[in-house]
């Protein structure tokens, strides 16, 4: 039941939204004609609807808060919160059709649809990879990154001055690029050992500024904010393509480098440095304790999360065919960390989800250019408000040991 005070607050929830909206919604300029006016309708709308999700959001409490007590009267025990996830990933049945479906549609993709719609899911696809890798550093081994760009932005780097200066092609910089930019995660790595929390994130956004504020302002290394143009797309064996050709070909490129890191990353998360990671995530200090090396375990994540983060951005050089320091701000860090928040702290399937719900989102709300940010923004509220811990959280792995009957 909803109580007068939940009414109270729901009416104070409405007067903040439409005092936050005000300027967006309702204000209406155009300067071209050099008018000025009010969509009151516009201002009811915010209202109305903030209004009526707090109530949503009250009785969706009320009611978890009664079958909780109901279960604890009825001493019935509680159903483990990632069944379903246990039961998807350890019946190769019930899990491989479905990969065999997605995989199929994802193979037909450009030859049914336009080469815009094919950009963008290169675009995505790219995410997903740089999520994949910055999931390592944050949602496994639990440390703050807020400068992962400027490891995307060695990578681009690496190919346009490699390309400019030696006439390196794609695929011989595409691991050069990564092993860059984790020397420059393990550059990072060292002066931040003994930082955690809230003084790691501190030290990684200043890093990520630094490599962007030398890549704008060092003319004769980086040619500046004009940036360096005319970056060769990835070749197939001399084969001349057209641009075209070369886009769905890029995007098949980026489904093997998906694939290839859903199954390199999955393979660290159940090794023994992917045990190590957990573990420092949980607690440092029973971490050490237990003997596990903490200053390798923490270089190895920043290492390994760069390594795809320079790979990325050769693949981002070679999609754009131009890079400048513009293309490597903090937003794009925020970006990838929300990808990993959103989809769940060391979950591979969130992560992917997520990163195609925030790239293709804003991207098919185009139709509602008035307000696209403000729906992508308020679908991100309410995703952290219902549902914390992530689209799809971490499967903790569970151990039960069989008794055998005694002999008689």
């Amino acid at each position: 039941m909803i109580s007068l005070q939940d009414l109270k607050k729901a009416f104070l929830v409405a007067l903040w939204f439409v005092f936050l909206t005000f300027p967006i919604m309702v204000m209406k300029v155009n300067p071209f004609e050099r008018t000025f006016g009010f969509r009151w309708d516009n201002m009811l709308y915010v209202a109305a609807g903030s209004f009526a999700c707090y109530l949503i959001r009250c009785l969706y409490l009320a009611n978890k808060k009664a079958q909780q007590k109901k279960q604890k009267l009825l001493d019935i025990p509680d159903k483990p919160k990632n069944d379903w996830q246990q039961r998807l990933l350890s019946e190769p049945r019930l899990y491989l059709p479905v990969l065999g479906i997605i995989l199929a549609i994802l193979l037909v993709f450009p030859q049914i649809l336009s080469t815009y719609q094919i950009n963008i899911m290169i675009t995505a696809l790219m995410y997903v990879v740089l999520g994949l890798g910055l999931n390592i550093v944050v949602g496994v081994a639990g440390l703050l990154d807020l400068g992962y760009v400027a490891f995307y932005a060695v990578g681009a780097y690496s190919y346009a001055l490699l390309h400019l200066h030696f006439g390196l092609g794609f695929w011989t910089v595409l691991p050069i690029g990564g092993l860059l930019a984790a020397s420059f995660g393990i550059m990072l790595g060292f002066p931040v050992l003994r930082l955690r929390g809230d003084y790691l994130a501190i030290v990684t956004l200043g890093f990520g500024e630094i490599i962007r504020l030398i890549l704008e302002n060092w003319n004769e290394f980086s040619h500046g904010p004009s940036g360096i143009s005319n970056i060769p797309r990835p070749g197939f064996f001399g084969v001349e393509m057209t641009l075209n050709h070369s886009i769905s070909y890029l995007y098949y490129l980026m489904i093997g480098m998906v694939i290839f890191t859903i199954f390199v990353v999955n393979r660290l998360q159940n090794s023994r440095i992917g045990r190590a990671w957990f573990a420092l995530r949980e607690d440092e200090i029973a971490c050490q304790a237990m003997g596990i090396d903490k200053t390798r375990t923490k270089l190895t994540a920043f290492a390994l999360g760069a390594f795809w983060a320079g790979m990325v951005g050769v693949i981002f050089a070679a999609k754009t065919t131009f890079v400048n320091p513009a293309s490597f701000t903090f937003l794009e860090s925020a970006i990838i960390l929300c990808i990993v928040v959103l989809g769940g702290m060391g979950s591979i399937i969130g992560v992917i989800i997520a990163a195609l719900i925030l790239m293709l989102l804003p991207e098919y709300l185009r139709a509602f250019s008035d307000y696209r940010m403000l729906v992508f923004g308020a679908t991100l509220v309410i995703m952290m408000v219902f549902r914390p811990q992530g689209i799809i959280s971490t499967v903790r792995r569970t151990y039960t040991l069989d008794k055998k009957p005694e002999n008689v």
